[in-house]
């Protein structure tokens, strides 16, 4: 049976890079939450991101990205799901939807020191490369670094820790 891998870590921690590298070991494919906001929904954006409307639209793809996730797990193809998973709560989502499901499920937790991911933020800002999707500023960064929750307890039962 193919796995489901959900990529935890905070802002700048390489999540994208490492679940596309994931993607090649495995292989598996792979949801990017980035992508998916980038390619639907900047275009339209007007102004600052407003985080209720951000999170209203995560929740809709979120869902349409399951559905696409349960063909691959009955097509024993494994499935990748780079979606930020910030909070526990999020990523208890995850592990309940695979659980009533039965299939199998892998946290990564890339973990990366706070500095060290700030200036890797600057740097892809700058340089827009292959993991670029937005512009995060600094405050955007100090709030998400709000949010973020390590995994701790039960979670580490079946979470892979990668310190790059």
């Amino acid at each position: 049976m193919s796995k489901i891998h959900l990529i935890c870590g905070a802002v700048g921690a390489g999540k994208t890079t490492y679940a596309t590298k994931l993607c090649r070991i495995e292989p598996a494919m792979n949801f990017s939450i980035d992508q998916w906001m980038t390619g639907l929904f900047s275009p339209d954006l007007k102004g600052e991101i407003d985080y209720d409307w951000a999170m209203a639209r995560i929740e809709r793809m979120e869902s349409l990205i399951w559905s696409q996730v349960v063909q691959l797990m009955e097509l024993n193809v494994a499935a990748v799901l780079d979606l930020g998973l910030l909070q526990r709560k999020h990523r208890q989502k995850f592990y309940q939807l695979a659980h009533d499901k039965g299939y199998d499920i892998c946290l990564h937790f890339v973990d990366v020191d706070q500095e060290l991911r700030w200036q890797r933020v600057l740097k892809r800002n700058a340089e827009k490369g292959a993991s670029y999707s937005m512009e995060v500023n600094r405050d955007m960064f100090d709030f998400c670094e709000t949010l973020f929750e390590s995994p701790s307890g039960d979670e580490l039962d079946f979470t892979i820790i990668h310190k790059p």
